[in-house]
């Protein structure tokens, strides 16, 4: 499994698109240049608004993105030391930094509380109580596969939750692979247009996704002006996000091959707010780590961390 692991990541890595500049091995060591893993998500939809706008060069630094299919993949890359940044939700990032204690947690960058559970109407589920029994395709071990869990405890409800890579996910929905689909944006919103008139989307649970960005302890020794001026420049992003400049949407559409006009309606249910990491998110962490210790993704016996100690305030101005 870690080998698996690891091929996906390098293979990952190999092919990744940069959208400032083409691709590099790991970190570039000047002080001004950022390497940022970027989970291609509108979760995180400030770093292609700032990249297109130019707030990076307008604030004095080179940012270079190598996108990543889920933050599980890019943070292993972070804790491999090949990107300065990352993007991860705080579902992979709890389990993380059971293991990687030196990474830290730099920003909150949106609130996205719209994951739904999206079945094909021919299967007979209608409600989330039709559920009971099926098969849900989920990347295990994200904040996908924790909605759908927080889901069915929530409405007392037993199902079996399917490993299904994000990329994957339209397939195995239109192929009937599984019987339900439980995944972020962007591939949320293409599984219920691939579905189209078929789609049944559920809601429930009590689950408000946070989009983090993390930091090597490395960038934040040597690299602490730039990141500042990197998160400068995503507040810059995240209010032409807020306004809904045609600029703004036609920059998250060619990240994330979403059509603009569907792209409206999920940046809508974003808060895009770039912030620093509250007090009630160390809480958060911990909830999600006792889940992934039940789920078996985080070894019965790990302590889990005091997370308010892995985070870092210093870059996010108020």
């Amino acid at each position: 499994m870690k080998n698996s692991v690891l091929r996906t990541v390098l293979t990952v890595l190999a092919s990744a698109v940069m959208l400032s500049t083409s691709a590099c091995a790991g970190p570039d060591e000047s002080t001004q240049t950022l390497t940022v893993g970027f989970v291609v998500d509108p979760s995180w939809a400030q770093v292609p608004v700032a990249d297109r706008a130019g707030y990076f060069s307008r604030h004095g630094i080179t940012v270079k993105v190598v996108n990543f299919p889920s933050g599980v993949e890019a943070l292993q890359a972070l804790a491999a030391r090949q990107v300065d940044v990352t993007t991860a939700a705080d579902v992979p990032t709890a389990a993380t930094l059971t293991r990687s204690a030196s990474l830290r947690i730099v920003a909150d960058g949106s609130r996205w509380a719209g994951s739904r559970i999206v079945a094909w109407r021919g299967t007979g589920i209608a409600t989330v109580n039709d559920l009971a029994g099926r098969r849900i395709g989920t990347p295990l071990g994200t904040s996908a596969a924790y909605f759908a869990a927080d889901t069915l405890s929530h409405n007392r409800i037993n199902a079996t939750l399917v490993q299904v890579a994000p990329q994957a996910m339209v397939t195995a929905a239109t192929q009937r692979n599984v019987d339900a689909v439980s995944i972020f944006q962007p591939y949320q919103a293409q599984v219920v247009a691939a579905l189209g008139d078929d789609a049944v989307v559920l809601g429930g649970g009590s689950y408000t996704q946070h989009s983090l960005y993390l930091a090597t302890d490395t960038a934040v020794a040597k690299k602490s002006p730039a990141l500042s001026s990197f998160f400068a420049a995503l507040k810059d992003a995240s209010a032409d996000l807020e306004a809904q400049s045609p600029d703004a949407v036609a920059a998250v559409s060619a990240a994330t091959q979403l059509g603009p006009a569907l792209l409206t309606t999920v940046l809508s249910e974003f808060d895009f707010t770039v912030r620093q990491p509250q007090a009630d998110l160390a809480a958060t962490l911990t909830t999600l780590g006792r889940w992934e210790k039940d789920q078996g993704a985080i070894g019965p016996t790990t302590q889990l961390p005091d997370y308010a100690t892995l985070t870092d305030n210093s870059f996010v101005k108020p």
